[in-house]
């Protein structure tokens, strides 16, 4: 496990996962609680602590803080303010991760860490060329991206405004960002010889941390 001084995890997975029929939080995947499998990647790839907010669900969650967005019904924007508002005063910079993209692996948070520590203070995972997850933002932008968090829009407003800031960093080789929304997506993406590294071909994918 490798370990960046500074550098909090945030897992948002508040929601109720309408379309699945549970909260993504306890789909399982490969044998794994997709709420754990995050939490782990976002541990090995670097992340100490890692805060996970909850809503929908509320489920103990092993290695990592846990924070409950009464709110979660408003939208994701609430799950993140609450997350950013429980980051620790030490953390310089924070990785954002969504609960239903199992096969986003440890090495693409690795890589935004990285490119932190090489300057970047707003970084993006990129697949094909399109930014997704998971998102970097440094201390200095953590008020703005709260403040531009509202109904169900995360830090994608945040990150469009200001795209000069922006670091993107490829990770095709080290993740699929394609989401869990139904059964079906499930069932799509259950199959494949290592499902943190090797990319499938999906229909839905998440915008950078909504």
């Amino acid at each position: 496990m490798r370990i960046s001084t500074g550098t909090a995890g945030l897992l948002l997975a508040a929601g109720e996962g309408a379309r699945f029929g549970m909260p993504k939080a306890e789909i399982e995947f490969a044998g794994e609680r997709l709420v754990d499998r995050a939490v782990r990647t976002l541990r090995e790839g670097g992340c100490h602590p890692v805060i996970v907010v909850l809503g929908a669900a509320l489920v103990q969650v092993r290695g990592a803080v846990v924070v409950h967005n009464a709110a979660w019904r408003t939208g994701m924007g609430s799950s993140l303010r609450a997350g950013l508002a429980a980051l620790p005063v030490e953390a310089e910079r924070v990785v954002i991760m969504l609960v239903d993209q199992p096969r986003i692996g440890p090495g693409a948070v690795a890589r935004l860490i990285e490119a932190a520590h090489a300057g970047a203070s707003l970084a993006v995972a990129t697949y094909g060329g399109r930014p997704r997850n998971p998102v970097l933002i440094a201390r200095e932008h953590v008020a703005a991206v709260a403040g531009s968090a509202v109904g169900d829009v995360g830090a994608r407003e945040f990150l469009r405004a200001n795209p000069g800031l922006v670091t993107h960093v490829p990770c095709d080789d080290v993740g699929d960002p394609a989401d869990i929304d139904t059964p079906h997506d499930l069932a799509a993406l259950t199959g494949g010889d290592d499902p943190a590294a090797a990319p499938t071909e999906s229909s839905s994918v998440s915008d950078p941390a909504g």
